[in-house]
């Protein structure tokens, strides 16, 4: 039912009605599917009886609890299997599946018709007409087309293969209590694959093939068009989890499970399907959208001024740091917890490139921008910095886990940063023969990781100038998104580790900024 409603909401909202598309006006589909899907997520949310597995709310006293009593080893495995209401519960999430393509749209109309300004209703009773100019730009403005349903289906087909076809390392990962501690085994080969597409991007480029400013040209219309993907891909892996008897630690309530997902591991092959929307699509496409926006404000005004030359760089620091460190990436949270759906699948597929392209799309709709030599200086030496410190930080975590697993492979991928790979590290050592790594960047605080990405995603924003709120979207979001995944982090780890958990805290006794907080 969900997925009829969804597809008619979408396809005749946008025109696409064999017996009367629409002439850019949002009052007459208010009767429609766009209502009845919201009405059905919240009745169904709502009314769907609590699960059966014991749920329980995320608790401040965690850490309390953890110095009374130490987990024994059955009940840190069953830590996996514990579900617990997450971002507001079912209502939460039915919300988020409804708000952020309304989000992105309305970003997007701010960016393309108002050169950043934020756009509201001048009076309560202006509402309905406010609404309907939004609508306008929507249907007039992002409708998908089959150029861009094209462009985007081949951009991720063309990923996918590279991704099963070029070479690169097998990486094991962490072992996963769901499937019997197997260990998966992932095909890294992250590098090979994104110097490959930016070869081919360059040929398609300068051989008028396929110039790249084209997709800032679609920019509406391929956001629609990778909406509509990640609606879907949710839906059918969250059926074929069903068919295929693959669903794991699943609440009960249908719209919770859709948002957090049903299959843990979904796999084509050797592809994993996860790792591939995580790193191959969102990243590499948000660096293309960088690029393009560039080379249109050089198309249009005959100079790329160096903000331009800022986002491209960072957008391509950040994908390439992805791709270089992809085998660290199959021990993070997202590849061994996580599961593949909304969440993941939706901001990989849409949410990441579309949304974190903010600054580099409103330096070119409200550019060219420039500033003075020192804050640019300022916002380059900021961007670098941040930089190291997160790539070696992570560096340092992953590899230091691959060590003790016996499964680290030393890469030569560009560039190795020193002091990314310990020697000897110190750490702490849990009863249940965990280790707490406090050598390296990690003496100084526990998510200075975080710290550094928070910088970066700032950044972002000062390269812009202050004539907009919405290139500090990013980091505004960015930030909330990382303090709900520190809670989470830190109620689990307290949980699982009990009292070694009270004596790591007191050795690393900072969170995020060393000697501050």
């Amino acid at each position: 039912i969900i997925f009829s409603l969804l597809c008619d909401c979408f396809w005749w909202a946008l025109g696409f009605s064999q017996d009367q598309p629409l002439k850019g006006s949002l009052l007459p589909c208010l009767h429609r599917s766009n209502l009845g899907f919201a009405l059905l997520v919240f009745l169904l949310a709502s009314l769907t009886p609590p699960p059966t597995l014991h749920l329980q709310p995320r608790s401040s006293g965690a850490m309390a609890s953890a110095q009374s009593r130490t987990k024994t080893g059955t009940e840190v495995k069953d830590l996996d299997k514990e579900v617990v209401w997450e971002f507001g519960g079912p209502i939460g999430t039915g919300m988020v599946m409804i708000g952020s393509p309304l989000m992105m749209y309305y970003c997007w109309i701010c960016l393309e018709f108002y050169r950043g300004e934020l756009q509201y209703p001048s009076h309560p009773y202006d509402t309905l007409f406010f609404l309907d100019r939004m609508w306008g730009h929507v249907s007039q403005g992002a409708r998908p087309t089959l150029y861009t349903v094209k462009l985007y289906t081949l951009f991720v087909v063309f990923e996918a293969f590279l991704a099963m076809v070029m070479p690169g390392p097998e990486v094991k990962g962490l072992p996963v209590p769901s499937e019997g501690n197997r260990v998966l085994k992932y095909y890294c080969n992250g590098m090979s694959t994104f110097y490959t597409t930016l070869a081919t991007a360059a040929a398609l480029h300068f051989s008028g093939v396929f110039p790249l400013t084209e997709i800032v040209d679609n920019f509406g219309p391929l956001m629609t068009t990778a909406i509509i993907a990640g609606y879907l891909v949710t839906f059918a892996v969250y059926i074929m989890a069903y068919l295929l008897g693959k669903q794991y630690r699943m609440s009960g309530n249908i719209i919770y499970d859709m948002f957090m997902g049903a299959w843990l591991n979904p796999r084509i092959g050797r592809l994993d399907l996860k790792l591939f929307v995580e790193i191959r699509i969102p990243w590499v496409l948000l660096f293309f959208i960088s690029l393009s926006s560039a080379l249109k404000s050089y198309q249009l005004n005959g100079v790329v001024t160096a903000p331009s030359v800022f986002m491209v760089l960072a957008h391509l620091l950040y994908v390439n740091a992805c791709h270089k460190g992809e085998e660290c990436v199959v021990t993070t949270w997202d590849v061994f917890y996580e599961k593949f759906g909304f969440m993941l699948i939706f901001w990989n597929l849409a949410g990441v490139p579309f949304v974190y392209c903010h600054s580099s799309y409103y330096l070119l709709r409200a550019g060219p921008i420039t500033h003075s030599l020192p804050y640019t200086v300022f916002c380059f030496t900021l961007l670098l910095s941040a930089y190291y410190v997160w790539d070696t930080a992570n560096s340092q975590k992953n590899r230091f886990r691959m060590q003790r697993r016996g499964t680290y492979v030393p890469r030569r991928a560009f560039p190795q940063l020193p002091w990314g790979t310990l020697s000897n590290p110190s750490y702490i050592t849990t009863s249940q023969g965990s280790v707490l790594l406090t050598g390296g960047w990690w003496a100084y605080a526990r998510k200075i990781h975080y710290t550094a990405d928070i910088l970066m995603s700032l950044g972002w924003g000062l390269i812009t100038g202050f004539g907009s709120w919405l290139p500090y979207f990013y980091v505004t979001f960015f930030f909330s998104v990382l303090m709900h995944r520190t809670l989470r982090d830190m109620d689990r780890c307290a949980k699982k580790y009990g009292a070694d958990w009270v004596t790591y805290c007191k050795k690393v006794p900072y969170l995020f900024i060393p000697g501050v907080f």
